[in-house]
C-alpha cells in the first residue's frame, strides 16, 4: 500500500501547491485517491474532454454554454474559484453593443500554473496535469486507485502530463495552423504571441496594452469567413497590432478550451479584451461573440481602447512615477554609498596615518634605546679596557738611570705625565693613554715635535731607549 506522505509528495509535485496542509486536505476529500483528487483539481476528467471533441468534432452548432461543458469538481480547494465573479456596467442604452460588460474572471489553478505568471502576483511555477485518466503515470510510480484504474495497455488514449511549455508549444501550433490556413494568402498578420496566455497577459501589463484573445473552433461554419474577412483585414490588423498585445488559442488545445470556459463563450467565433487583475484574475472588458464584419469589429475595439485609455495612461504614469522613484532612490543610495565609502576611505587612511607616526614613534625609540644600550655596552667595555690596562702597567718606577720620563699633552689642552722604565715597549705608552680615559677614540698617534717623528702602531715593540725617548720625552697626540 502506497504510503500517504509519497502520495501527498506526489500530489503537490502535480499541482504545484506548498500549502501541505490544504494538500492532505484535499486528498482527504476524495478519500486518499490520488487520481481521483488530481483530477478534480484541475477540472479536467472525461467529461470534460468528451465536450471539448464534441465542439471541435461534426456537430457545428456551437450556441450553447460552456458552463455545461466544465464539470465540477467534486472539492473546491480553499483560495481557488472556478466560478465568474460577474459585475455588469451601467452603459445608459443599448448603444454599446452586444456583450459589453466587465467580469472580474479567477483563473483556474491549471491556467495559472501552466505559464510563468503575474510577477507581481507573486504565482510559483507549478505543473498542471491535462486532463484525463492519470492511471497509466500512476501505475509507472505505483500509485494506483481503488476504484480499479485499468492498466497502461488499456488505454493508449491515456493523458499524459504537460509540462509547463505545453502553454507555449500549443500557442506555437495555434499561429502555424492559422498562417497555413488563412494567413498564406494574406498580407496582414495578427502579431499573435507564441506563449501561454498567462505570459501574455504579464506582456500586456509591462506594455501598457490591453490583451486580445481569440479562441478559434476550427469546425465551426463561421470560422473561415471571419478569420479571412475580418481577421486578416488591413484596418483591423493594423489596429489590432498597435493598441493591443495578442494571444490566440484552439479551443481543441488545453489552455485554449480552458480559457473558452473561463470567459464563458458560448459562440464562435469568439474574441475578447482583457487585462490583468489582483490575485490571479482577469478584467474582462469586451467579449465579441458571433461573426462580425471588419466594421464592426474595428468600431468595437476602437470604443474599448478609448474607454480604457485613461486607466492605461494613468497606470503608465505611475509606473513611470514609480522608475522615477526607484530611480532617484538609487541615485541617493549611490550617493549615500559614495560619501560613506569617502568618509571609510578618509577615516582608514588617519588610522593608516596614526599607525604609521606610531610605528616610526616606536623605530625611532627603539633605535635610541638599542644606541644607548650599544653606547653603554660600549662605555663599559672601555671602562673594563682601561682598567685592565692599567693593572697592566704595573706600579710606577722610582727615578733612575735606567727610568725614563714621559710627558703626554691632550689635544684639550690636559698634560699627564708617568715614569717607564727604558726597556718598557711603546705599545705600553699607548696603553696608558688609553688607560686615562681622556680620549674619545683609539685612533690617534703618539708624536714629538723637535724634531718630527711619529710613533704609530707600527712602532709600537720598540722599546723607549731604542726608539730615542730616554730619558725624558713630550710627547703629543694626533688624532688620526
Amino acid at each position: 500500500m502506497v504510503d500517504t506522505v509519497d502520495k501527498l509528495g506526489y500530489f503537490q509535485a502535480i499541482t504545484g501547491l506548498e500549502d501541505a496542509d490544504l494538500c492532505t486536505e484535499i486528498l482527504q476529500a476524495h478519500g486518499w485517491d490520488l487520481e481521483l483528487a488530481i483530477s478534480s483539481f484541475t477540472s479536467s476528467d472525461h467529461d470534460a474532454s468528451s465536450s471539448a471533441a464534441v465542439d471541435g468534432g461534426n456537430n457545428h452548432d456551437h450556441d450553447h454554454d460552456h458552463d455545461n461543458a466544465a464539470v465540477t469538481p467534486d472539492y473546491q480547494p480553499r483560495g481557488i474559484v472556478d466560478d465568474t465573479e460577474l459585475v455588469m456596467r451601467d452603459d445608459g442604452g443599448d448603444n454599446r453593443g452586444p456583450g459589453v460588460a466587465w467580469r472580474i474572471i479567477t483563473l483556474p489553478i491549471s491556467i495559472v500554473s501552466g505559464s510563468l505568471g503575474l510577477v507581481s502576483g507573486a504565482i510559483g511555477l507549478g505543473i498542471w496535469a491535462a486532463g484525463g485518466v492519470l492511471s497509466y503515470s500512476f501505475g509507472m510510480l505505483g500509485f494506483r486507485s481503488g476504484r480499479g484504474g485499468g492498466s497502461s495497455s488499456d488505454s493508449s488514449s491515456a493523458a499524459r502530463l504537460v509540462s509547463v511549455s505545453s502553454a507555449a508549444g500549443e500557442a506555437m501550433e495555434f499561429v502555424a495552423l492559422f498562417d497555413r490556413d488563412y494567413w498564406s494568402n494574406n498580407a496582414f498578420k495578427i502579431d499573435f504571441v507564441v506563449e501561454g496566455f498567462m505570459d501574455a497577459l504579464q506582456r500586456s501589463r509591462s506594455s501598457f496594452k490591453l490583451l486580445f484573445v481569440y479562441l478559434h473552433s476550427p469546425d465551426h461554419p463561421d470560422t473561415p469567413v471571419f478569420c479571412d474577412g475580418t481577421l486578416c483585414n488591413e484596418a483591423v490588423v493594423a489596429f489590432v497590432n498597435e493598441n493591443f498585445v495578442s494571444w490566440g488559442g484552439s479551443i481543441r488545445s488545453s489552455e485554449g478550451f480552458k480559457m473558452s470556459n473561463s470567459l464563458k463563450a458560448s459562440r464562435f467565433p469568439f474574441c475578447a479584451v482583457v487585462m490583468p487583475a489582483a490575485n490571479q484574475r482577469i478584467a474582462l472588458l469586451q467579449q465579441v461573440e458571433g461573426p462580425k464584419s471588419p466594421e464592426e469589429m474595428l468600431a468595437i475595439l476602437q470604443r474599448v481602447v478609448e474607454d480604457s485609455s485613461p486607466t492605461l495612461v494613468t497606470a503608465r504614469v505611475e509606473a513611470e512615477e514609480r522608475r522615477t522613484n526607484l530611480r532617484l532612490r538609487e541615485e541617493q543610495d549611490a550617493a549615500y554609498r559614495a560619501a560613506l565609502e569617502a568618509d571609510q576611505a578618509r577615516e582608514r587612511e588617519r588610522r593608516e596615518e596614526e599607525e604609521r607616526l606610531e610605528r616610526e614613534a616606536a623605530e625611532e625609540k627603539e633605535a635610541q634605546e638599542r644606541a644607548e644600550r650599544e653606547a653603554a655596552e660600549k662605555e663599559a667595555a672601555r671602562v673594563r679596557m682601561r682598567q685592565e690596562k692599567a693593572l697592566a702597567l704595573g706600579d710606577e718606577p722610582e727615578k733612575g738611570p735606567d727610568v725614563t720620563q714621559v710627558l703626554v699633552r691632550f689635544p684639550n689642552g690636559e698634560r699627564k705625565g708617568r715614569m717607564f722604565k727604558s726597556e718598557t715597549k711603546i705599545q705600553t705608552l699607548y696603553d696608558y693613554v688609553d688607560s686615562l680615559g681622556v680620549l674619545d677614540t683609539e685612533e690617534y698617534s703618539l708624536i714629538t715635535n723637535f724634531p718630527r717623528t711619529v710613533y704609530g702602531r707600527d712602532k709600537e715593540s720598540m722599546s723607549l731607549k731604542d726608539a730615542g725617548l730616554h730619558p725624558q720625552a713630550s710627547l703629543f697626540i694626533e688624532i688620526n
